[in-house]
């Protein structure tokens, strides 16, 4: 039954993004599903949009359709299924269908501010970090999965449980850890234009335990020294020496002479070189998270979860992916992540606060009821696009209440009690499990407990007082059957791409 309604939801999506002709790449994060597409000029955007179970739309280097968490892992198969199935079927002969006005309509009416965004979001350096993110967003459901586990595991031991046990679920644990940097070489590698496993096996030099018997910059080199950072400055190494070795090694000899080369050069620039830089760099973003928490940890806090919905709502946040695991690999935990998860938190109160103010507009409180769930479980796409940006002031009060957040937990880390997760990937009450800090689990988790309840509350108290113009709510509180039936309809909310000004 549920395979079914799946397979419906893609089969309603697909028509709608141009049919299988228009879509070149399929994909999807936590979240979204993440389209290559042709042709955008032929996606029915609005049509959409309007799909129940589409929560909003991203037109960015791919066209990303958010449809929540564990939804999106379910319906992506079927749309590749269904999108393999039209391509055969177009294969046949067959008269051609001419393509529907409603494409050329909306390439008229669209095409000016859709290439004027494109314009905007195409800078180099969002571009790289879009690239950075695409290398780590395969690997969180392992790093979330590890991370449980070895959260559990904590538990037994921590409560003298399962001796026999415990052993095991920490090999299972921290296997995935241990070889990260191999699952980095090859996925960088793979986004920069190289051969994916060349890129795995210069990576699998930095975790090798014969390292330790080298000797770079006066000292003797350590297994896993520069992580993941050194892993993927070695895989873009690879890719370009790849590259050039391509463009003058003799065709019959380049199965040969190519990958020998690749991982002979790059290897070596990697052991006398990258990973001792990549060791200083790692070092230096752990000593930094560190003096920032201790040192300006309420400053610190109110600006990173301040700052955190901003770069969710451009899908940048990924980006910091590579900080987190860094934190995790030297420290065994991350302390940023806990004070970005308090965004989600201000994203929640602010969402309460609208339920309460527009009484009166059914589609909107139908709206945040379905989006409140997985809200409380840290994911913010759904509230962000459904409910918050769209109607503008609601956004910036939802960042004020995750600033709030984070500076309470900012403060309790420049006190000395650090409030750090295992893993990332899961926030809000889903990142309970995942708690760890230098003072017992049940100081970690009150304190993260009551950051979650400063960031709701702040988001509430600012977006019910602030998050409103007396006009917005003339226009927005009323029945939607009113304004189906009047002359000023309220703003569109799933995905709308402008604000509604106060």
């Amino acid at each position: 039954m549920a395979d079914s309604k799946n397979r419906a939801i893609a089969a309603a999506i697909l028509p709608l993004v141009g049919g299988a002709s228009n879509v070149t790449s399929v994909a999807h994060c936590m979240t979204r599903l993440r389209l290559g597409l042709a042709d955008r000029a032929l996606v029915d955007e609005d049509a959409l949009k309007a799909l129940p179970d589409v929560m909003g739309v991203v037109d960015d280097e791919t066209y990303q359709i958010v449809l929540g968490p564990g939804k999106v892992a379910r319906i992506t198969p079927e749309f590749e299924e269904l999108v393999a199935e039209e391509l055969v079927a177009e294969a046949r002969p067959a008269a051609p269908e001419p393509h529907t006005v409603t494409a050329d309509e909306l390439a008229a009416q669209g095409a000016e501010l859709k290439a004027a965004r494109k314009a905007k979001n195409a800078t180099p350096f969002k571009l790289f970090l879009r690239r950075i993110a695409n290398i780590f967003v395969p690997l969180i459901p392992a790093l979330i999965g590890c991370g449980i586990i070895a959260g559990i595991n904590g538990l037994l031991i921590n409560l003298h449980w399962l001796p026999g046990v415990t052993p095991a679920l920490a090999a299972i644990a921290s296997g995935f850890m241990a070889l990260i940097a191999v699952f980095v070489g090859y996925n960088t590698a793979k986004e920069f234009g190289g051969t994916p496993i060349l890129g795995g096996a210069v990576a699998a030099i930095i975790v090798y335990a014969g390292v330790a018997n080298i000797e770079a910059f006066g000292q003797k080199l350590s297994p896993g020294q520069g992580g993941v950072l050194g892993a993927l400055g070695a895989a873009v190494l690879a890719t370009y020496i790849e590259k050039w070795c391509r463009k003058w090694v003799p065709e019959a000899i380049d199965v040969l002479l190519t990958p020998t080369l690749t991982v002979l050069i790059s290897g070596l620039v990697t052991i006398f070189g990258l990973m001792f830089v990549a060791g200083e760099i790692s070092t230096g973003i752990g000593t930094a998270a560190n003096w920032l928490l201790d040192n300006t940890g309420a400053f610190a806090g109110l600006v990173l979860g301040g700052l955190f919905l901003p770069l969710v709502m451009l899908g940048l946040h990924q980006a910091l992916i590579p900080i987190h695991t860094t934190l995790i690999e030297q420290q065994g935990y991350t302390v940023l992540l806990p004070v970005l998860a308090m965004a989600g938190a201000g994203q929640v109160g602010c969402a309460i606060a609208v339920y309460k103010r527009l009484k009166h507009n059914k589609s909107i409180r139908t709206t945040i009821k379905s989006a409140l769930p997985a809200g409380f479980l840290g994911v913010g796409e759904p509230l962000i696009y459904g409910v918050s940006l769209p109607l503008g002031r609601p956004f910036i009060t939802a960042c004020v209440g995750g600033a709030a957040g984070g500076a309470f937990v900012g403060f309790f880390s420049m006190i000395g009690d650090k409030v750090g997760s295992t893993a990332i990937g899961p926030s809000g009450w889903a990142l309970f499990p995942l708690l760890d800090g230098n003072k017992g689990l049940g100081t970690t988790v009150a304190i993260y407990g009551a950051g979650l309840l400063v960031g709701y509350l702040v988001g509430f108290v600012a977006t019910y007082f602030f998050g409103f113009s007396k006009q917005m709510l003339v226009e927005l509180n009323v029945d939607s059957a009113d304004t189906a039936a009047g002359e000023s309809p309220a703003p569109a909310l799933a995905g709308t791409k402008e604000p509604a000004r106060a």
